[in-house]
């Protein structure tokens, strides 16, 4: 099995005031179904860890771990998105032309 590195974005609002946002995990999967139960899973495990007053979880395998779990914010896993992460920084990406 071939593991590639993805990300999710799943959009998240603030149950007590009116901000939204988007939480951020990444790690390695074999698919875009894959990565979104990876996700799922590590967010689910860190939300159950600080409801019980237990450290978050840190990073598990394959690279996949929730940080900035807060209570008040709640995730849309149905408008959730998944693909292989690009590297912004990666130095075979086209860039644009500087002077």
């Amino acid at each position: 099995m071939h593991l590639e590195f993805y990300e999710v974005d799943v959009p998240i609002h603030d149950t007590t005031r009116a901000q939204h946002g988007v939480h951020v995990f990444t790690g390695k999967a074999a698919s875009v179904t894959e990565a979104l139960a990876r996700a799922h899973q590590v967010y689910d495990a860190a939300a159950a860890a600080r409801q019980a007053g237990l450290e978050v979880p840190g990073q598990q395998d394959c690279g996949w771990g929730a940080r900035g779990v807060r209570d008040g914010w709640e995730l849309d896993w149905a408008s959730a998105k998944a693909g292989r992460w690009s590297n912004p920084n990666d130095w075979t990406r086209k860039k644009p032309y500087e002077l």
